[in-house]
């Protein structure tokens, strides 16, 4: 159904107003004749939902009441949408599966493809740039696919680790949230998902990616876990679209990547950096330090979300070779278990780890900030954290 069609001559409430909830009033208020539209940004005790007949969630607001009258926005973009759509989920790997499938498949089938969701771009901010040939490719966060009654055609699981239990409590009140990528597809559908994935009794049409395969690409991007990523490009573009191998793995070649994500900074007194503000998981903090080979510092911490940091502890544990300089909540939880450790150290702050770092580092090795922690609570996301670590490094040095 088309969103205008159903929002015609509704009661409409916006509840939040951050980068979403705006989209969402815009797009209203262009393609809508609604009887009423409203904004807010309060607590559930404080609305009236007898005054309205359909309530647009932000993604990220908890209810503990989830009535009919609430919708999402990607589940109004469904609605209208799905049957074009790929939709691409998993805790760690999703922002850039989902860039490089949209780079594969711009090079591969024209520029009818769209990039949109999780990754920055909501939905319906590029409503106009839609048509029925349209593919959309959409990056799906675990709040976003929250209480959906709708799925996408192709439906894309990578992984499945601990992570946003602060909002969950959970693993599995967060895997059902995850789960709804691929429960409402029919058998016309595709699900194609990581080894790690529980189980989802889905119709769709199965298809099951290992991480470890000979299948391997020349790539730009370092590391297993990025090889895993691109199986799931090839699978989607040769097998679903048709696309030829041989222009796939061409095209995945040449994909660069995004910011934040083992990124380059500079090479500061004989010291590589690198940026993975991204990796909020500890195991993707420990790919990351198989993935560059001149690794000897590692910086880790943020925001504390009551995950199961074992893998990283046992890590550290077993690779006395690196250093490791923890900060923050999550650091401070950490730092609890390995203190004993020579070569684990404590500080509060970024810019006090950084400092340490370039006193540690021997010259010709790399030091990678790889926080295996949220951004909340410290910066505004983790971009900002990103850049705020690459004005560190290169402070009196640009």
């Amino acid at each position: 159904m088309k969103i205008a069609d159903r929002l015609k001559d509704k009661r409409v409430l916006i509840w939040g107003y951050g980068r979403e909830g705006q989209s969402t009033e815009r797009f209203i208020r262009r393609y809508c004749s609604v009887n009423k539209l409203s904004v807010f940004e309060g607590k559930a005790e404080d609305i009236n939902e007898d005054e309205y007949d359909l309530i647009i969630k932000s993604p990220g607001i908890k209810v503990e009441s989830y009535s009919e009258k609430y919708t999402s926005q990607t589940e109004l973009f469904l609605g209208e949408f799905a049957p074009q759509t790929i939709g691409i989920t998993g805790t760690k790997g999703k922002s850039t599966t989902a860039s490089m499938l949209f780079h594969v498949l711009r090079s591969c089938k024209g520029d009818n493809v769209q990039l949109v969701g999780n990754i920055g771009r909501p939905c319906l901010d590029c409503y106009d740039e839609y048509d029925k040939n349209t593919i959309i490719v959409f990056e799906m966060s675990c709040h976003q696919l929250s209480h959906l009654k709708y799925s996408p055609h192709i439906a894309v699981w990578l992984n499945l680790y601990e992570d946003h239990l602060d909002y969950y409590g959970t693993l599995d009140n967060y895997r059902s949230a995850k789960s709804n990528i691929t429960l409402h597809q029919e058998p016309c559908d595709f699900f194609i998902y990581g080894e790690n994935v529980p189980f989802v009794d889905t119709k769709a049409q199965r298809r099951e990616i290992p991480y470890n395969s000979p299948l391997s690409f020349k790539m730009l991007l370092a590391g297993s876990h990025n090889q895993f990523n691109a199986r799931f490009v090839y699978t989607v573009c040769t097998e679903l679209y048709g696309c030829s191998e041989t222009e796939v793995a061409k095209a995945i070649e040449t994909f660069q990547g995004l910011p934040h994500r083992m990124q380059f900074v500079s090479r500061v007194d004989g010291i590589d950096y690198y940026d993975d503000s991204i990796s909020t998981i500890p195991q993707a903090t420990i790919e990351a330090i198989k993935s560059i080979s001149n690794v000897k510092t590692v910086l880790i911490g943020g925001m504390d979300r009551q995950i199961n940091y074992d893998c990283i502890i046992e890590y550290m544990n077993c690779h006395p070779e690196l250093f490791y300089i923890l900060s923050y909540e999550s650091g401070r939880r950490i730092f609890q278990s390995v203190s004993a450790l020579p070569y684990c150290y404590y500080k509060d702050t970024l810019c006090d780890a950084v400092a340490l770092a370039k006193k540690i580092t021997p010259k010709g090795c790399a030091c990678l900030f790889s926080p295996a922690a949220a951004s909340y609570g410290y910066f505004k996301n983790f971009e900002e954290r990103g850049n705020i670590f690459a004005k560190i490094v290169l402070e009196g040095h640009e």
